[in-house]
């Protein structure tokens, strides 16, 4: 099933196309496995909802926001991201330390061969329990297509191996990609993470009733536009999905960007964990002695897991070479290298500045975790964000590069 739009897909095409997309299936028990509201313009919400009104009357539907290590969603952004459609009591937390099992392994040979030698460990196959249950008739697993730092390009697989996945999976996927480079991966398909994906997904999954509900999207004037939906299990239809996303998520730039200002929706940001997106999806397109400043309204903590929290408090975004220098000495980071990925990921290494104005963060924690610090009010006050447009923006004496969300793409220098 495949549906685009340049201008983006009108709500009664889609819901037509969320009907197609189950068409000759019987389905007396169903799970829905959509992204949390960290991922608020991916269109997944709409989609969730899409598919609870058609499977709900005459199934039993089960939510399971693909939260992976992050927060579980309150009832209120529940009820806001799924527009009052779904039952809270029918939403499920996913616990990636806990809720999980065991299905196999990825090869230390295979994650050898498919990372140049650059990492030599089997990954141990976890996931949620539910999405093998064999009590499930379909298993739907909704996100989007977008450039992403760890695998490349989001969604397809790894919504079900990060979103749902458990502690091992998380971890090992995350270092695999830090030790390959973002800056190497971004953007693409085909990463070893996205390899080790696809090894675990044919091997592991293939008896399983899954089912990708795809989107490809963009925020235009600051409304979602929907300009691809790809339904189905076989991996054609995602890379169909990534070249549509390469083409409306990657900004190629003529120059460097030597002051870039990023906003944080507190929607969506409230965490650096998820803001450092500010960081890696704009590295590419920055200048030698570049300022990036993020203004982060809605940030009131570093990780998204208090224990993930209290580690990068404790070591700080001090660079990839040190980071992984500490990796060998510290086990607690050792244990969580998920947490030594994304130090990695938000350390700018010297190449550029970062600024984090927050309001719910103090200077000192900002500053003790390696950022600069400035206010948010004198932030938002000195860039008049409420004037600023997507893109190139000139102030009284210096032009700056706006970004109203690092969540939707990709910026780089051509």
């Amino acid at each position: 099933m495949e549906l685009t739009s340049d201008r983006g897909i009108p709500d009664e095409a889609l819901a037509d196309a969320v009907k197609q997309s189950l068409a000759g299936r019987r389905v007396a028990k169903a799970l829905l496995l959509p992204p949390d509201c960290t991922r608020l313009f991916s269109g997944g919400g709409k989609l969730a909802v899409l598919y609870y009104r058609l499977l709900s009357p005459t199934a039993e539907v089960d939510v399971m926001p693909a939260v992976g290590t992050h927060f579980p969603m309150t009832r209120a952004e529940c009820e806001a991201f799924f527009e009052g459609a779904i039952p809270f009591d029918r939403i499920i937390h996913h616990s990636w330390r806990t809720d999980v099992v065991k299905l196999g392994e990825v090869s230390a040979e295979f994650v050898s061969r498919v990372s140049e030698g650059l990492v030599n460990e089997k990954i141990d196959v976890e996931l949620n329990r539910r999405i093998v249950d064999p009590s499930y008739d379909v298993v739907v697993s909704i996100g989007q297509v977008v450039p992403h730092e760890v695998v490349g390009m989001a969604n397809y697989s790894k919504n079900v191996f990060v979103g749902c996945g458990g502690h091992s999976m998380i971890n090992s996927s995350h270092i695999l990609g830090a030790f390959w480079g973002a800056e190497r991966l971004m953007g693409k398909d085909f990463s070893p993470v996205r390899k080790v994906f696809d090894y675990a997904e044919e091997r592991f999954l293939s008896k399983a009733p899954l089912l990708y509900a795809l989107t490809v999207a963009s925020v235009r004037g600051g409304e979602l536009a929907i300009h691809g939906f790809y339904a189905g299990r076989e991996r054609a239809l995602f890379e169909k999905a990534v070249a549509l996303s390469q083409k409306k998520n990657i900004t190629h730039l003529d120059r460097p960007i030597k002051k870039a200002v990023v906003y944080l929706d507190p929607r969506e940001f409230r965490s650096a964990w998820l803001g450092n997106k500010s960081i890696y999806r704009t590295r590419m397109a920055l200048a030698p002695g570049a300022e990036l400043f993020i203004l982060a309204p809605g940030v009131r903590q570093f990780g998204e897991d208090a224990e993930n929290d209290a580690l990068i408090r404790k070591y700080g975004y001090v660079g990839r070479l040190r980071i992984l220098e500490l990796v060998k000495t510290q086990s607690d980071l050792r244990a969580n290298l998920s947490v030594a990925a994304h130090l990695i990921h938000g350390s700018s290494d010297g190449k550029f500045s970062v600024t984090y104005c927050t309001e719910l963060l103090s200077e000192e924690e900002v500053r003790g975790v390696g950022f600069d610090y400035m206010p948010y009010e004198k932030a938002r006050a000195l860039f008049k964000i409420e004037a600023l447009t997507e893109g190139w923006n000139r102030l009284a004496d210096e032009e700056i590069y706006y970004i109203g969300n690092p969540a939707l793409g990709l910026w780089s220098l051509e």
